[in-house]
């Protein structure tokens, strides 16, 4: 259908969903999420776990079918199910917008976490130039958005590894009491900021043209990608909340190093910091290939003009749909209006999701 390259496999893949959904979000959020709930954060993720999954199964679903040969994802699933592309055409503006108000949030946290308050100066220029970094990867081919994420994932695991394991043997029991400081409703408070941390894992699904034998490999590492972030996030939030009184936790600008400094050798908890680091720029690379692969499909259905998705056949990337996604990021992120941006991609996102699950309850029987 397309002249991208089928040049990703299942690590690839796996390190895709992984690197994209464990980002800023669960270095951060988790001890933000405690002013509103306490040590109930680590029952708010598996609950959101459950409703991932379940959103998750219509992926699957239509990635297992000839649909998840091409990178259309949801736009493809609900066009092709309802039989016109008004809904189909909302939905995927609705990804557009988020995703490029990710990158904007994505570059400037990368330099926040780097610089840690320190020479503000530097703050604005080191975004930019962690944007850039990434659009020229992505120009360059899809093979080395591949390697990088691969890489990026594994200093991201061997940085995990570093903080959960000896950690579990560091948690005093007595800090998560109380489990739920502010009842029900501070519980489901705590859910929305939560769920950013699981947004992005359909990201997965634009990768359907680049992925050798898509509709075998996909459906399964969108289970058990989802399934191995789970379990990550519940042991990080243990581990925290265990290690660290939730006040300390929530006074932290870096919440995770600061945990890891109570229980490793001094210096050690650098790694923590690097990981961090990898963290957010696995979710950056993942986010950069979204909005240029729906407009291929976008395109090809008449709704674009055609330059818009054209692919370079020295690299067989969409380079002028790249460069739109990372001018539009840039202008964002200059605009300082980042926080507006993040809220509209989180609730963007929600709807998208409700509108795809509508589409599987949709197809016939």
């Amino acid at each position: 259908m397309t002249n991208l390259r089928r040049d990703l496999g299942t690590l690839e893949s796996y390190a895709t969903i992984i690197g994209v959904l464990i980002g800023a979000g669960i270095f951060k959020v988790t001890s933000d999420a405690w002013t509103l709930t306490g040590p109930s954060v680590i029952l708010g993720y598996l609950v959101l776990a459950a409703a991932i999954l379940a959103t998750s199964v219509a992926y699957s679903v239509f990635i297992s079918t000839p649909l998840g040969l091409d990178p259309g994802g949801e736009y493809e699933h609900i066009s092709r199910t309802f039989g016109g592309h008004g809904l189909a055409f909302v939905g995927v503006w609705l990804k557009i917008i988020s995703y490029i108000g990710a990158l904007a949030y994505l570059s400037r946290a990368f330099a926040d976490y780097l610089l840690l308050g320190r020479r503000p100066a530097f703050v604005m220029p080191v975004a930019i130039a962690i944007l850039l970094f990434f659009y020229v990867i992505h120009v360059i081919g899809v093979r080395w958005f591949g390697r990088v994420q691969v890489w990026m994932c594994a200093v991201l695991a061997l940085s995990l590894l570093v903080l959960i394991v000896p950690g579990l043997f560091a948690i005093h029991p007595e800090n998560y009491r109380p489990f739920i400081t502010h009842g029900f409703r501070g519980f489901a408070a705590s859910l929305p900021p939560l769920f950013f941390a699981y947004a992005g894992f359909e990201s997965l699904a634009q990768t359907a043209g680049e992925v050798r034998d898509s509709t075998r490999r996909l459906p399964r590492v969108f289970l058990l990608g989802i399934l191995a972030t789970t379990v990550i996030y519940l042991l990080m939030s243990i581990v925290a909340f265990g290690v660290l009184p939730g006040r300390e936790l929530a006074a932290s600008a870096a919440p995770m190093t600061t945990v890891a400094s109570r229980y490793l050798p001094a210096g050690a908890e650098v790694l923590i910091t690097i990981g961090a680091l990898m963290a957010i720029t696995t979710s950056l690379n993942g986010t950069m290939l979204v909005p240029s692969r729906v407009a291929i499909v976008l395109v090809e259905d008449g709704l674009a003009p055609r330059w818009m998705g054209h692919i370079w056949p020295r690299t067989g990337t969409p380079v002028i749909g790249l460069t739109i996604t990372a001018a539009a990021a840039l202008i964002l992120l200059l605009s300082g209006r980042i926080g507006l941006a993040l809220n509209i991609a989180v609730f963007a996102l929600v709807v998208l999701y409700f509108i795809h699950s509508l589409a599987l309850l949709m197809l016939p029987r």
